[in-house]
This record gives structure tokens, C-alpha cells and sequence, in this order.
């Protein structure tokens, strides 16, 4: 199995204020976010477990919640984006 690195990422502009995930090469796992709607934010870690991450940001990346131009699947996809391209590093 490919090692797993753990990220975190705080987020702005919607319910939940931080997302925990891992990623290996290419795929999501363990992805928690911190406050939200709780029922939501378990749904979306559901769905998502296992996924490509390219896949994951492709679908998320443009759910908007109530005109606020982003959501909390939203900022999954941009956290994974940042992951992918070195701009969100491991956490030691």
C-alpha cells in the first residue's frame, strides 16, 4: 500500500473550519472536517473514501452553499488541489 501523508487545511466562508484527510499518490481517505453540519461532512467523507483525487476535485470544486462561491466540498477540492501541487504540506 502506497504511504498515506495527513493534511490539514483551515477554511473560510463556510460552515465546517477544518478539513483532516490523507492522500497517498492518488487516492483520499480518513477525511474528517471539523465543525459544519455534521450529517454533511460524513456524507461527503463517505463518498469520497477511497476516490481519485483528481476525480474528487473535478466533481467538488464548483458546489456553491446559499451564494457564499464556495462550500465545504468546495474547499475539499481546493485543499486536495494544494495537496497535489505542494502548496498544503504533510503534517510532521
Amino acid at each position: 500500500e502506497p504511504y498515506r501523508r495527513q493534511r490539514q487545511m483551515c477554511i473560510r466562508d463556510s460552515c465546517s473550519r477544518l478539513i483532516t484527510f490523507e492522500t497517498d499518490s492518488k487516492t483520499v481517505h480518513n477525511v474528517v472536517f471539523t465543525f459544519g453540519c455534521n450529517g454533511n461532512g460524513q456524507g461527503i467523507s463517505a463518498l469520497v473514501e477511497g476516490m481519485d483525487v483528481e476525480q474528487v476535485i473535478r466533481l467538488l470544486s464548483h458546489i456553491d452553499c446559499n451564494g457564499r462561491g464556495t462550500s465545504c466540498p468546495a474547499q475539499l477540492a481546493q485543499a486536495l488541489n494544494e495537496a497535489r501541487t505542494g502548496k498544503l504540506v504533510p503534517l510532521k
